[in-house]
């Protein structure tokens, strides 16, 4: 029996067809893993000094001190946490973002606008004490920065003021640098024409202090 013409070539057509190959499934790029910072952490905790108000971005002196150690082929990472106005008690409050970065060293410059604002010392001495004991409990280093006050608030008051910064140290066994602005503070050509924070110059200054002295701490 013959089959219709139509009906032959459609079996002849379905019979030599080629199955074409299934393709995979393209797969989606896979975005990058970051990789873990592995250098130790250095905090700078502190006010506007720390934060480097009215500086250039890269003028600060926490800045400086990571360019400092980068070219010393030391691997540390300095995280600036300076906060522009910041008293003892708002270092108090954000104390958790030292925490967050499992420092080595904490680097504590804060009491100067405290100092500034009348506020009584045993209360700044207060604060400072806690932040150092958390601090410490963390297992960080701490190293005290030391401020001191314009010539009107009287020199017995200025006198008891930097005495604070020394009898935390003796207590808590802290590296003190007994005044971080020293040859910057009082010096024009070092200073802002506010006359309270240093210019790009100053910044530097400061940097130098900082970097000697966490020397010996730095492995």
């Amino acid at each position: 029996m013959l089959l219709p013409v139509a009906l032959l070539a459609l079996c002849c057509a379905c019979g030599s067809r080629e199955e074409r190959p299934v393709e995979a499934p393209k797969s989606q790029p896979v975005a990058a893993i970051p990789t873990p910072d592995a250098r130790r952490a250095i905090v700078c905790f502190g006010d506007s000094i720390t934060a480097g108000f009215g500086l250039d971005k890269g003028q600060s002196f926490p800045d400086l001190l990571q360019q400092d150690l980068d070219r010393r082929g030391l691997k540390y990472r300095v995280v600036n946490l300076g906060m522009s106005g910041d008293t003892t008690q708002d270092g108090l409050s954000r104390t958790m973002m030292v925490a967050a970065e499992k420092p080595v060293i904490v680097l504590l410059e804060l009491g100067g606008n405290d100092g500034l604002r009348g506020v009584p010392l045993s209360i700044t001495q207060q604060n400072l004490a806690k932040m150092i004991e958390e601090f410490q409990q963390l297992g960080s280093r701490v190293v005290l920065a030391g401020m001191t006050l314009p010539p009107n608030y009287g020199q017995a008051y200025i006198a008891k003021f930097e005495a604070m910064y020394r009898d935390l140290a003796a207590k808590y066994k802290l590296t003190l640098i007994p005044f971080l602005m020293q040859g910057v503070g009082g010096h024009d050509e070092m200073m802002q024409r506010d006359g309270i924070h240093p210019n790009a110059e100053g910044a530097k200054k400061v940097e130098a202090l900082v970097m000697k002295t966490l020397e010996p701490l730095l492995k």
